[in-house]
């Protein structure tokens, strides 16, 4: 062992470097010149008090990242911090306004819109705006009772579910719909069901019940709807003669009323013709044979002038002294007379001078064969048994064209199978 060489303990920090061996084989040659270095330079100098007076060292940072453990050293690294921007070139959707996501989700057909809405609660919000739910279509579903019981409460304005099955409806409140087009023809539903959703009406404008079970209050919540135009309740049945006068005494706009084979008494066709408004421009009253008479002609005839679509088909009772009366009709264009037997073929050829306005008329079931041939030939301005079927009231026809309409407008959202 060399003269001016000490022995030092094996030094536990090896980021030193040997700083300290060094400085221990130079102690002869130079001293340091802090005074409270001295006694450094002894034997059994202590090892915390070498490191306590040992110059601090910064520890040299790992290359590797995520390294910083290894060999059993502990070294605390500062990570860069994270970017809070994005440094994709895209744009996010939660950065899209309201309004463009709202316009996106239109263009959405029924199901793929709710799968949308159970992405997060702003997209949830958004997919049950009213903007998108204006127009519904149900039709076919086998059973409606939950898509019904949601659509109501999305404030649409019109919905079309024609030959659907509900079961039952439970709605969570007692506030009003927005409905102002509703379609519910051929459907199965509970009565109770359909008094839920009728009593919730107002703003009802056009209205199809047609063939359905009905009540009194049911045909009393038509009374709530001032602004009602168009009504259907042709093949109705179960309410009563006063009910519907008082709802018809009510609904002052109607304009189109179809009220054809329901279960009517000769009580049920008077309420009718005694409480018509004159509004009314379009007029099915057929399927009622021997419970409609002439004096009920008359009066109807009073009370409507400027009816324009007459349906009396079926209406056994009506003979050839009936047209004199319905030529007071002075803008009457199309009548409908089929199976009024009645009504012979001499007392029709000259409909076309009395009816000067009149362009289609309805006899099928008494002019059949040559005789058709003849009268079209003596009234060749007239269009003869080319509406087989009534479209008064009625929301849409059975063209495939118009197959997603009601009352000439189309339902975007649809249900499809």
């Amino acid at each position: 062992m060399q003269k001016h060489s000490m022995p030092l303990q094996e030094l536990p920090c090896l980021s030193l470097q040997g700083s300290m061996l060094s400085h221990s084989k130079r102690t002869n040659k130079r001293r340091s010149r802090d005074p409270l270095s001295d006694g450094l330079d002894t034997e059994c100098t202590p090892t915390e008090l070498i490191q306590q007076w040992s110059p601090c060292h910064k520890h040299q940072r790992l290359v590797g990242k995520g390294k910083e453990n290894d060999e059993n050293q502990f070294v605390l690294a500062r990570r860069s911090r994270r970017k809070t921007e994005s440094t994709s070139s895209g744009v996010s959707w939660d950065h899209l306004p309201d309004e463009l996501l709202l316009r996106i989700l239109f263009c959405l057909p029924l199901q793929d819109l709710l799968r949308s809405s159970v992405v997060c609660k702003r997209w949830h919000r958004l997919a049950f705006d009213e903007s998108l739910w204006h127009g519904v279509d149900l039709e076919g579903m086998k059973d409606a009772s939950l898509a019904l019981q949601q659509v109501l409460t999305t404030r649409v304005r019109m919905l079309r579910c024609p030959r659907t099955f509900v079961e039952e409806l439970h709605f969570t409140g007692s506030g009003p719909v927005d409905l102002a087009l509703l379609d519910l023809s051929s459907s199965i539903i509970p009565t109770s069901a359909l008094e839920s959703i009728m009593s919730r009406c107002r703003q009802l404008e056009c209205l199809s019940l047609e063939g359905l079970q009905l009540s009194d209050n049911i045909i009393s919540s038509l009374s709530e709807n001032p602004n009602l135009l168009q009504l259907n309740l042709g093949g109705c049945s179960s309410f009563s003669a006063p009910a519907l006068a008082e709802m018809l005494k009510s609904c002052t706009r109607i304009e189109q009323l179809n009220i054809s084979w329901c279960d009517f008494s000769n009580d049920h066709v008077k309420s009718v013709v005694n409480n018509l408004s004159p509004s009314v421009t379009r007029l099915n009253l057929s399927g009622y044979r021997e419970n409609l008479t002439l004096d009920d002609v008359k009066l109807l005839v009073t009370r409507c002038p400027d009816i324009q679509t007459l349906d009396l088909s079926d209406s056994t009772l009506l003979m050839a002294d009936s047209l004199p009366v319905l030529q007071q009709l002075k803008n009457l264009q199309h009548l409908s007379l089929s199976r009024c037997y009645h009504i012979h073929l001499a007392a029709l050829t000259d409909l076309g001078n009395t009816f000067p306005v009149l362009s289609l008329l309805d006899v099928f079931g008494i002019v059949n064969g040559s005789h058709l041939s003849s009268l079209k030939k003596e009234m060749p301005n007239i269009s003869i048994n080319a509406r087989p079927f009534s479209s008064i009231a009625r929301p849409s026809s059975a063209s495939r064209l118009t197959k997603h309409y009601m009352w000439s407008r189309k339902c975007r959202l649809r249900f499809s199978l």
